[in-house]
């Protein structure tokens, strides 16, 4: 058996994963390893830098030994990873702070110090300021500053873990352009630091990345790697991009009009566009680039969305865990058998699932909410309640989008990640949104998006598009039913006035005072 292969690794939330790919598109291994996140303080998420360098070459390693390919017959190797959060390297790629987490929400003040200038950064950037890049960098100036000092370089986890692989210096920083809408100091569509933005926030550019298409050459695998990892030194390492892109192009979302669902740790909905137009009325929805020139997404996503339904199965569902375990179910299938015996609804009980604070638009005080629940409602009412939350709020993307892009026609929505097992949640999105939803031939999206990186980098494949769309084929359509449809708009209008409405209960909330010590 006989390269080239490729290698495209995941650095996610909740675990890193590694896959070898031929230049067919078919998986010939695959590694996970399950991440460290650390709390040390209410609202605080990190990761530890060298976790991402460490599981990554681990994973790497296992896929090699796994697949028996020759290390001399890898191509080339790209990452992805998580977009929103921020970490920081010095002169020598060492890190001077932990990595902030896109999960965590100390930057809270500094959101609020950026509103006077959304739409500024919106028409700019095509994303609102939230729990990204410019709020978190300003935490660091501004409460950290003697860290802040020592900071060369702020960096992605990309970035971090192929820098190092490579063994660069800070001044070769990069960030690819797909990371952009979460920047807040960026002209998105001429990929440049803007002046006016880091001016107001007074940010020096000296502490920003080199900005770099994802396919670009960043360097070569190391000895020091290569012994880490298993690969040959010498491995040609491209820039990669964020995971979302990632998963887009790996699911040959590469058409005006289609949409991706990742129902995985957030719940991400991206739409497909062949034009900028960032979400300025609104501030919901981020815009960046996908495969340039002519194609965008326009991307919303609920903050833990996924994490949601973990929260639920290890608080509120130790005797459907015991079940499932006693007859080798999957827990969340067994809720999903319970919750189907719903009815669509859910007897007029509404959630909300903003367990963390909305980012689409950025409301760092909402929080979750079942409302409406009575002595007839069951925990299989609340689980459900907890699906229809996520499609009601894919429907006001869907129509906010709609109102910037008009003549944009919906074709279907592609779902991946762990949540797209789920036949009863993809019943309840398509009937919510009116368009049917497509599962695929494949589950690892981000890692084969960051492996046709990998091979257009150096020449295996010369086009994305095409690439993309010949590795994904469907393997089942669900169909919108129409009269849930209908049913359902009423319940879609009450959720957006929820959200709307809410903010001043939510706000007190956020503002009663803590118990008293011992």
């Amino acid at each position: 058996m006989r390269g080239p292969y490729l290698i495209g690794v995941d650095l996610g939330t909740t675990g890193t994963k590694a896959a070898i790919f031929d230049a067919s598109g078919n998986l010939l291994a695959s590694a996970y390893e399950e991440s460290r996140l650390y709390y040390p303080r209410p609202g605080w998420v990190e990761q530890d830098p060298d976790d991402f360098y460490a599981a990554a070459m681990r994973t790497i390693r296992e896929c090699l030994e796994k697949s028996g390919i020759h290390p001399g017959d890898v191509a080339a190797i790209a990452f992805d990873g998580q977009m929103a959060g921020v970490g920081t390297i010095d002169a020598d790629w060492n890190t001077p702070t932990p990595y902030d987490s896109w999960l965590d929400t100390r930057c809270k003040p500094y959101i609020e110090r950026m509103k006077p200038y959304t739409d500024l950064i919106i028409e700019r950037t095509g994303g609102p300021p939230s729990y990204c890049h410019g709020p978190k960098i300003l935490w660091w100036k501004h409460e950290r500053p003697d860290v802040f000092a020592r900071v060369h370089k702020f960096v992605v986890p990309v970035c971090y873990t192929a820098g190092r692989m490579a063994g660069l210096k800070g001044d070769a920083a990069y960030i690819d352009y797909t990371h952009l809408n979460f920047a807040s100091f960026c002209d998105t569509v001429k990929c440049i630091w803007d002046a006016e933005l880091l001016a107001l926030f007074d940010v020096p550019v000296q502490k920003l990345p080199r900005i770099v298409p994802p396919w670009e050459i960043i360097g070569r695998v190391t000895d020091e790697a290569a012994r880490d990892c298993g690969l040959l030194a010498g491995t040609p390492i491209a820039a990669g991009c964020g995971d979302q892109a990632a998963g887009l192009l790996g699911a040959a979302m590469v058409e005006p009009g289609i949409a991706l669902d990742v129902a995985g740790t957030a719940s991400v909905f991206s739409i497909c566009t062949d034009r900028y137009v960032p979400d300025v009325q609104h501030k919901t929805l981020f815009t960046a680039h996908l495969v340039p020139p002519d194609l965008w997404y326009a991307l919303g996503y609920i903050n833990g969305g996924g994490l949601n339904l973990r929260w639920f199965r290890d608080q509120l569902a130790q005797e459907e865990k015991e079940q499932a375990q006693c007859t080798g179910q999957s827990v969340y299938a067994r809720l999903d058998e319970l919750a189907s015996r719903v009815p669509a609804g859910c007897d007029s009980l509404i959630f909300l699932p903003h367990l963390g604070g909305s980012v689409c638009p950025s409301r760092p005080d909402l929080r979750g909410l079942w409302l409406g629940f009575t002595w007839s409602h069951t925990k299989a009412h609340l689980y459900r309640a907890m699906l229809e939350a996520v499609a009601f709020e894919y429907a006001t993307y869907m129509g906010i989008e709609k109102s910037l892009l008009p003549d944009l026609q919906f074709k279907e929505v592609r779902v991946i990640g762990g949540g797209a097992v789920s036949a009863l949640w993809n019943q309840i999105k398509a009937d919510v949104l009116g368009i049917p939803y497509v599962r695929l031939n494949r589950q690892e999206y981000a890692v084969q998006g960051a492996a046709i990186l990998a091979g257009y980098a150096v020449g295996v494949f010369d086009d994305l598009k095409a690439t993309a769309r010949r590795f994904v084929q469907e393997t089942a359509r669900i169909e919108p039913r129409a009269e849930y449809h209908a049913f359902y708009q009423p319940f879609v209008a009450l959720y957006a006035t929820l959200l709307k409405n809410w903010d001043p209960v939510f706000h007190r909330l956020a503002e009663l005072p803590t118990p008293p010590g011992p």
